[in-house]
């Protein structure tokens, strides 16, 4: 009875300290999400570009990079080089922003733009006043009409909150973890051979490609993602589900059962980090660049970039993928291969489940 108190004290302190390092990092990361440097274009006369891009720069909510065409600036917004702009060349201000980007960008762009605009408009009509000058109707109608904006890459109807690749991610992450720590009971329980780390390796690869059509298959019964390539969209989804277990599988074959939290931290972690819901540059520096470098970001990012912006370069994303696969694939083969002073495989630890299905006691058999 004692051992019994002292091990539900135990787990329940445990649960405690994930439950108070979980919450701290979710608030740290996410309560009170900070622009930092959003990067947006300008287009603007050479006399006025140190007046707006000062506006724009001032708080440290954007980084300002000069076009000099609307067209140019919205040709590097659908490459998502930049999250949207103004362009000041006209008449009137006018705003171009990408929703399918982030929807947080595109509200701030709107809201300090359409507040700029408004307190400009403000300052105009109370000089003129001050003159005891008058303005035509038509000129005061069009000073306080609502200024001009296009969204240049909107969100699909389907997807009106762009909130999507977050549950993807979260279903790839958590679908991942669970493979790669049970699809080691397949592995035939003999000794360690190349063939025993190809048999492996192939069965997360078969995985990985099944899970990914059960991702692109769910995602057209609520019309997510309907206008992409099938076919890019497959290759992308089973690369992202390869990173996460093969790395997952690695981690259990380097440090035993405990190696199964990796696959834990994608989820947990990995996701609110990804910039699926929360966009990097909304989130401290450890967070971005974390997250950029984990299969959940740099898997989010391509698969918003495949969805809704073709132009863009995937090239980065998909290596951090590609490293992740191919490294926890290399470590699960070599150890498949090779003996250790441990004798461990990356299989998960099913000494327990023998146990409880009543099978004779044996060694345990390592996943």
């Amino acid at each position: 009875m004692l051992q019994f108190r002292r091990f539900a004290l135990a787990v329940c302190l445990i649960g405690m300290l994930v439950q108070l390092g979980l919450t701290a990092y979710y608030l740290g990361m996410g309560h009170k999400a900070q622009p930092h440097h959003v990067p947006v274009g300008l287009v603007s006369p050479a006399a006025e570009r140190g007046q707006v891009a000062g506006l724009l720069t001032e708080r440290g909510y954007f980084k300002v990079t000069d076009y000099a065409t609307a067209d140019d600036l919205e040709i590097a917004i659908k490459r998502r080089d930049v999250y949207g702009g103004v362009d000041i060349t006209g008449t009137r201000p006018h705003l171009y922003v990408a929703s399918a980007a982030g929807p947080a960008a595109a509200s701030l762009l709107r809201t300090t733009f359409t507040s700029v605009v408004q307190q400009q408009t403000a300052a105009e009509l109370q000089r003129l006043a001050d003159q005891g000058d008058r303005i035509a109707v038509s000129r005061a109608q069009q000073l306080n009409s609502p200024p001009p904006i296009t969204d240049v890459v909107p969100l699909p109807d389907d997807d009106v909150n762009g909130v999507s690749l977050g549950f993807l991610t979260q279903a790839l992450a958590l679908g991942g973890t669970i493979a790669s720590m049970g699809l080691g009971r397949l592995i035939p329980r003999t000794r360690r051979s190349w063939r025993r780390g190809i048999a492996h390796v192939s069965i997360l690869a078969v995985y990985a490609l099944g899970s990914a059509a059960a991702v692109l298959w769910s995602m057209g019964w609520f019309g997510v993602g309907v206008t992409a390539d099938r076919s890019e969209m497959l290759g992308i989804f089973s690369l992202i589900s390869l990173a996460i277990t093969a790395s997952t599988a690695g981690a259990v074959a380097i440090f035993g059962p405990v190696g199964a939290l990796l696959g834990a931290l994608y989820f947990t972690v990995g996701t609110v980090i990804s910039g699926a819901s929360i966009l990097p540059e909304f989130l401290p520096a450890f967070g971005r660049h974390l997250g950029a470098n984990l299969p959940t970001g740099a898997g989010v990012q391509a698969v918003r970039d495949n969805l809704y912006f073709p132009a863009a370069d995937i090239q980065g994303h998909l290596i951090v993928l590609a490293l992740y696969a191919g490294i926890g694939a290399l470590v699960v083969l070599v150890t498949n291969m090779l003996p250790n002073r441990r004798n461990q495989t990356s299989e998960v630890d099913l000494d327990l489940a023998h146990r409880l299905e009543g099978s004779e006691r044996r060694e345990p058999v390592k996943l």
